[in-house]
């Protein structure tokens, strides 16, 4: 590892790929098997049932993260990670009221459904970066 975190021979923007897609399958899975939590921090507001956001949303969590380990398909996969970073936002707004709110909910969850609200501008810029360090792939190297 040299002091950028990336092991020798590796890009910044290759490291980065590996981080979000492992975060993205690792996170699309538990859409899979503890639906109920996720089910809970969909908004009300929201048209439709609560399961089918979640398994929709876990669904691309998957997609995106299988595309942003694969290099042929990276380029576009950081570019639509970026806009799913974006798009979750309601439901990570939804988790912080709803901990926030709640007497039963100890403060250092409190706090952890604060921060994670902030945890989404590094994943969105992250994403960018893998996008802008991906180079586009030429009609010849389909």
């Amino acid at each position: 590892m040299d002091t950028t975190g990336t092991a020798p021979g590796t890009l910044p923007h290759q490291a980065a790929a590996t981080r979000l897609a492992a975060m993205l399958l690792a996170g699309g899975s538990m859409h899979f098997l503890a639906p109920r939590f996720f089910d809970g921090i969909i908004p009300q507001a929201l048209p439709g049932q609560a399961r089918t956001y979640t398994y929709v949303s876990g669904l691309a969590a998957l997609a995106l993260g299988a595309g942003l380990a694969a290099p042929p398909t990276r380029r576009a996969a950081a570019g639509l990670a970026s806009a799913f970073f974006v798009a979750v936002m309601p439901a990570k707004v939804q988790l912080a009221l709803d901990w926030c709110r709640s007497d039963t909910t100890p403060l250092p969850a409190k706090i952890a459904g604060i921060g994670q609200l902030f945890w989404q501008v590094p994943l969105v810029t992250e994403a960018l970066k893998v996008r802008r360090g991906t180079p586009r792939r030429s009609r010849g190297s389909r």
